[in-house]
């Protein structure tokens, strides 16, 4: 793609970025065939790219963005299926949240979208914040039918059943390796994940201590930056991962970590950026040795001598998130170590498409979210599944809330098959749950 942007503009480091990724599209629409929203919407203008030449348009003209662009770039779920697909190795992560950087900053949007977004950078970061919002969406559901607006509604669906208890696993500490020690790891254990399910973190320490790991939760870690880093908000996203940086970094000059493991896939895939995302400020050296040693607990998990287990008779239907088997490229790594487990493993029909949840997706645009899900439960039912098992807290909140298949993470399967208790999503019903030991 042939592009016009001036000596002056491409002394920003984001534009220069930009004008590279422009430039290697060929217009080939190749990413048409495999975007979510132009497979729902059928617009052009919500396809890679479409949005491809809006931004380049508006980057360019170094115009305001009209309601227009924002539109249907914000109708973009990140989740990068264009970027499998495509032939010329367009990075359309990079120019998109470049897209997102210069709306928030350019552009005013409605009242109560500043509001919305306000009000979820504010608290879905932050696991008290969001129990405590929880619990207010759990007491207001009743209310529901009261709600005009259909994010307010999305939000207040947003609650589990049940919210489970604080894990004390979170907390800053190390925990010695239950086998001959392999690897020395830090392990994310992220925000909103330690306020919607507990158990995953809970069952990644018990596996990767039973296979020789010693897992450290670092002091000072928390949110990637992620779900800021999607809204534009680069100040706030940049803070967060910062102290990341500085936590896992202390690790490692420290007595040295091996691996950093992020088994929410959405956050592994921004962990895995930030040399990128801090390649012209005084981190960059330290945030490129983050992004170095960041790993997928799969990835860890392929590493390690995980036993060979019997048959187990139960089909499991693989969700494959979008931030792993685009953003990550990691394909294969969880259904293999699902079958060495014991598993029989099902993929649904187009698992290259995204379930709708996508961050805060499914909450600032619960009409599109709603269709994606939709067509992902009925493709995960076709194949009759025991068990739903994915590799991301958002999707598996997503997919949860419309099928009655247990759902479950990649890790609490493999924790059940190497000798950790059944997770409670597979427990009967009206069965009380078992007790998952606090590992400290």
């Amino acid at each position: 793609m042939q592009t016009t942007f001036t000596e002056n503009q491409l002394k920003d480091p984001g534009t220069q970025r930009a004008n590279e990724i422009l430039r290697a599209c060929v217009h080939c629409g190749f990413c048409t065939a495999t975007c979510p929203t132009y497979q729902v919407l059928g617009d052009e203008l919500d396809s890679p790219r479409g949005r491809i030449y809006q931004i380049k348009d508006m980057l360019e003209n170094e115009r305001v963005p009209d309601e227009k662009t924002v539109k249907h770039v914000d109708r973009c779920l990140s989740c990068l299926a264009c970027m499998t697909t495509c032939p010329s190795g367009v990075h359309y992560m990079h120019l998109v949240d470049h897209a997102r950087e210069y709306i928030e900053n350019n552009y005013k949007r409605p009242f109560s979208d500043r509001a919305l977004r306000w009000i979820l950078a504010q608290i879905l970061p932050y696991p008290m914040r969001f129990r405590l919002a929880l619990l207010g969406a759990k007491l207001g559901r009743p209310f529901r039918f009261l709600m005009p607006d259909a994010r307010l509604r999305a939000m207040l669906d947003m609650a589990p059943k049940s919210i489970p208890p604080v894990s004390r696993n979170d907390d800053p500490q190390s925990f010695a390796p239950m086998a001959d020690k392999k690897m020395r790891v830090a392990l994310m254990t992220g925000c909103a994940q330690k306020a919607l399910n507990t158990d995953i973190n809970d069952a990644t320490i018990r596996l990767l201590t039973r296979l020789g790991c010693e897992v450290v939760v670092a002091e000072g870690a928390g949110c990637c930056g992620a779900l800021t880093h999607h809204m534009g908000k680069t100040k706030e996203s940049h803070a967060t991962a910062a102290k990341n940086i500085k936590a896992w970094c202390a690790e490692m000059d420290g007595e040295g970590l091996d691996a950093i493991v992020i088994n929410t896939s959405g956050c592994g895939t921004t962990v895995k950026d930030y040399g990128h995302m801090f390649r012209n400020v005084a981190l960059a050296a330290d945030a490129a040795r983050v992004s170095g040693i960041a790993m997928d607990v799969s990835e860890v998990l392929m590493k390690l001598d995980l036993p060979q287990g019997d048959d187990k008779q139960t089909v499991v239907a693989y969700h494959a998130a979008c931030s792993l088997q685009h953003g990550q490229q990691i394909k294969t790594f969880p259904k293999d170590l699902l079958k060495k487990a014991g598993y029989t493993v099902v993929e649904p029909a187009d698992s290259h498409l995204c379930c709708g949840s996508a961050g805060t997706y499914n909450l600032m645009q619960p009409e599109i979210s709603g269709k994606l899900k939709e067509r992902k439960v009925r493709a995960l039912e076709a194949k009759n599944p025991d068990i739903i098992v994915a590799g991301n807290i958002g999707c598996m909140m997503q997919i949860g809330s419309a099928t009655e298949v247990p759902i479950v993470h990649t890790v609490e399967l493999l924790d059940w098959a190497t000798g950790g208790p059944q997770p409670r999503a597979l427990t009967e019903p009206g069965k009380r749950a078992p007790e998952i030991p606090i590992l400290r």
